[in-house]
């Protein structure tokens, strides 16, 4: 019986392993495949084990460093998707560690190496920490004060407590500045200076989704450790959007402070006032899809027969054919707007079509679709809502084709 039971249990974790294994294999493909979350983090992985690893031989081998953590330390704290974040976080952290050193340097060399100190050290840290101006670095005041009391009681005399101290500083800077040079040199993130590149990474992540769940829901094949792993990637679309809504800012600020803008033929109307509505709608496809995937994840185990089957074949083909939508959203060039808003209407009308033939057939059934408890009335809901999100994108692309072919502007951009 023990044999059988271990071979029963065997029986049950193959499929889930086998599962994980594809589902690895899946997340690499789309990382080699084209920019997106997966590839955003095998860069970031890649370059702050690079910058870490820099700063360790400059702080360990050529500085003979006392502490040479705080180097690749600082490194990787600072490294962020773009240049500019990247940049603002190395100045706040350099403000918060020369902040913490100062303060435990002050009272150090006042009042001395006791308790007393370490507590008046805390407590001044702690309140510097709280200034809004140091964002997430101010907790970083705190962490410099105390590895700053922890070097001073280690160390003993004077000129010695002033190098080690002077020395954290030093290997924190030079952290900082090997982590926005590796950043700005090697694969820089181009892709998120630009609020176009930020949508076409939303949607690309939007269709990948949407491309791995319609095969299964065409097959039946909705375990719940897939449907669950569905509704996990849906919710990494929520800081998608909003690292969308940052390009946005970024970009309209580059546009008054970059000194390029000053340079005759290179900066034109590049802020394409369309692409705010567009983030817009694009967030409310990823609400209703974070709850579509809720709603499949959560899909009782009773519901099945042919009626069922159909309905979710039904559904998978318009998943399907809004799958196109985002596929073109993902391949947005503002220069090339007015043939790429051909191919646009044409995928929205071959979605808003699964649309209507999923609603008839779906009425044609005896499928309770106005019972709250069982899922199909909540997915047709869902599904109207994203066909009349995918309709609206299409109607703000249309509307600024078309201002933008009255002042001008679009065969300015055609031109560039």
């Amino acid at each position: 019986m023990s044999e059988e039971k271990d071979v029963s249990h065997d029986d049950e974790q193959a499929p889930r392993a086998q599962g994980r294994w594809a589902r690895a294999q899946q997340w690499l493909a789309r990382a080699k495949g084209s920019a997106g979350h997966e590839r955003n983090t095998l860069e970031i992985i890649g370059k702050s084990t690079l910058a870490a690893s820099a700063s360790w031989y400059v702080a360990h081998n050529l500085m003979a460093a006392q502490t040479p953590a705080f180097a690749p330390f600082s490194a990787v704290l600072i490294m962020q998707v773009t240049i500019y974040q990247s940049l603002l976080q190395a100045l706040r952290y350099l403000a918060a560690v020369v902040a913490g050193v100062s303060v435990q340097a002050a009272l150090g060399f006042l009042a001395g190496p006791d308790l007393l100190t370490f507590v008046l050290v805390a407590l001044i840290a702690l309140a510097i920490g709280r200034w809004r101006q140091l964002g997430a670095q101010g907790l970083q005041v705190t962490t410099a004060a105390f590895f700053a009391f922890s070097t001073y009681v280690s160390t003993a005399g004077t000129p010695q407590r002033v190098e080690h101290l002077g020395q954290i500083l030093v290997l924190v800077g030079i952290g900082c500045a090997i982590g926005v040079l590796i950043n700005l040199t090697v694969l820089p993130p181009m892709r998120y200076r630009g609020a176009e590149e930020s949508i076409r990474t939303l949607a690309h992540s939007l269709c990948d989704l949407i491309d791995d769940i319609h095969p299964a829901l065409r097959e039946g094949d909705m375990d719940e450790e897939r449907t669950w792993h569905w509704r996990q990637r849906a919710a990494t679309l929520g800081p998608l959007v909003a690292q969308a809504r940052s390009a946005l800012h970024t970009a309209v600020e580059s546009r008054y402070y970059n000194p390029r803008r000053l340079l005759p033929g290179r900066w034109g109307h590049e802020d394409f006032s369309g692409y705010s509505e567009l983030v817009d709608a694009l967030e409310r496809v990823t609400h209703q899809f974070t709850s579509m995937t809720r709603t499949l994840h959560q899909w009782p185990q009773g519901e099945e027969g042919e009626e069922c089957r159909g309905f979710l074949r039904d559904y998978a083909d318009l998943l399907e054919a809004l799958s196109g939508v985002t596929r073109q959203l993902s391949r947005i060039d503002e220069r090339q707007l007015t043939g790429q808003l051909r191919e646009l209407h044409r995928a929205n009308e071959a979605a808003q079509h699964k649309r209507t033939e999923l609603v008839e057939n779906a009425r044609d059934t005896s499928l309770p679709l106005s019972d709250p408890s069982r899922p199909y009335g909540i997915l047709l809901s869902e599904a109207v809502r994203l066909l009349a999100e995918a309709q609206h994108t299409h109607d703000t692309l249309q509307y600024t084709v078309e201002k933008a072919a009255e002042t001008g502007e679009l065969q300015e951009r055609a031109a560039r």
